[in-house]
């Protein structure tokens, strides 16, 4: 036994199974991307009691909580620092609870249960919750998180579908806050479920969510298209929501090193515009509709094919028309077939779309100039302004990784997207240890000073979450 009288304490409210300690711990500790740490010790309530108890613990305790879900954030917002004091309250065992409302459209589950699985439930009732992300991340993370994904210009980000949220407070310790319901019409004063979502975990622990949920389309039409020119990208864009807008819902670009990553990570992947070479940039179109053909007589890949045809020449130089699962695949090895080129360094920002490739040339033509052993692989959400901008560093690179230089990099390419594209420094993963620095720069005094508030009220001993949003330290 530990003789730690808090960790006692712990197990005594979640027994073995609950509590981790030493190299079990390990899982917890490290991010996906960035954020590594250590922790006093792992705590995994199986229900929403337990939780309640281990916040009033802590906070009578004075000791500092990280929540965690699936851990697969990329900003270090879900793991501990250093200092090895903190609490990581890993909600990976709260997933029980999942009701499905068909007649409703909602469902009502537990924050440890994963994308993958509540899509697992849902399928039988020919519903979704269709938030497409290339990881599998918990329910109540990705309402801290706010997460978007590859179809956000059609089913809007976790925030516009969420309807209700179940929060354990710091103040009162414990006290377990009910926000929202199944309503999609209720103007009955602040909604303040809103103060939870994408604030990686400041001022209460998420344990349930209520969400809308969608019908699963029945069928799609898919397209990688190579644009006429970077004019024609974002006209191409405006086309489809004006004459496809039913339909439209996805609009995904990748870049020709970006592409080439994936076809070198994934041998089995092929150029579909072989034998001609990979062209500089690519959109991947995606049409779906969850009406049956039987009743409209509509059939996706047709009507997609004559938008392509139409705008031949004027917006479209190149398209293809292919498998959906093996051009999917080709966007979803980007990220994979990017790190096995070297040291990746990732940016997930944010522009105005119609500035979209006016900020990739502004942005190439600063790394050419300034760090011209990286490799610029770019792709991501156009239709949403939503970009990941990846420089790798070579492993065979002239000059060797080097972290100010790196720094460095990122104070350039930061200042290119918020001070001269009026844009986002994290338009997905949200605020946590490796952007915080970034947020005290961009973030108003008006909004920081806000922030402060909120948290004095929620969280007056500032023990939940790992950033401190009315300082951004």
């Amino acid at each position: 036994m530990n003789s730690d009288p808090f960790i006692e304490e712990l197990r005594a409210l979640v027994g073995d199974h609950g509590l981790l300690l030493g190299d079990d711990m390990t899982p917890h500790l490290t991010g996906a991307r960035y954020g590594a740490g250590r922790a006093r010790c792992v705590i995994r309530p199986a229900s929403i009691d337990e939780v309640r108890e281990v916040v009033k613990l802590c906070v009578r305790e004075g000791v500092r909580l990280v929540p965690q879900g699936a851990n697969t954030g990329l900003v270090g917002a879900s793991t501990p620092d250093a200092s090895g004091g903190q609490v990581v309250l890993s909600l990976s065992r709260l997933r029980g609870h999942c009701e499905i409302d068909v007649a409703n459209r909602s469902v009502t589950v537990d924050a440890g249960m994963t994308l993958w699985a509540l899509n697992e439930r849902l399928e039988p009732h020919g519903l979704w919750f269709p938030i497409d992300l290339g990881a599998d991340p918990s329910i109540g993370g990705m309402v801290a998180t706010n997460t978007g994904g590859t179809r956000l210009v059609r089913y809007g980000d976790v925030r516009h579908n969420l309807m209700a949220l179940d929060v354990v407070l710091l103040d009162p310790p414990g006290e377990l806050a009910h926000f929202g319901s199944a309503l999609r019409k209720d103007n009955t004063g602040y909604d303040f479920k809103q103060l939870f979502v994408g604030t990686a975990g400041a001022g209460g622990v998420i344990v349930r969510a209520t969400l809308e949920v969608h019908p699963k389309p029945r069928q799609s039409a898919t397209a990688l298209v190579v644009p006429a020119s970077d004019e024609a990208v974002i006209a191409l864009l405006e086309a489809l929501e004006r004459d496809l807008g039913d339909f439209f819902s996805a609009f995904e670009g990748m870049s020709a090193t970006a592409m080439r990553a994936a076809f070198e990570h994934v041998p089995s992947l092929r150029n579909p515009f072989a034998p001609e070479p990979v062209p500089d940039f690519a959109v991947l179109i995606e049409l779906e509709s969850s009406s049956s053909p039987q009743y409209t007589g509509l059939e996706l890949q047709e009507t997609l094919n004559r938008f392509l045809e139409a705008h031949f020449d004027t917006l479209v130089a190149n398209a293809v028309i292919g498998d959906r699962e093996e051009l999917w695949a080709l966007r979803h090895s980007i990220t994979e077939g990017a790190r096995r080129m070297g040291r990746p360094i990732a940016f997930d920002v944010s522009v105005p779309r119609s500035r979209m490739m006016d900020f990739r040339r502004a942005a190439g033509a600063m790394a050419a100039a300034r760090f011209p052993q990286l490799v610029v692989v770019d792709f991501g959400h156009i239709a949403d302004g939503g970009i990941h901008y990846n420089l790798i560093w070579p492993a065979d690179a002239a000059v060797a990784y080097d972290d100010a230089t790196v720094a460095g990099l990122r104070d350039a390419l930061y200042a290119i997207v918020v001070e001269d594209f009026g844009g986002s420094y994290s338009a997905e993963h949200g605020v946590g240890a490796h952007n915080l620095g970034y947020y005290a720069k961009y973030t108003s005094a008006t909004g920081k000073r806000i922030a402060g508030g909120l948290r004095a009220m929620l969280d007056p001993q500032g023990l939940c979450g790992t950033v401190d949003l009315s300082a951004g330290g």
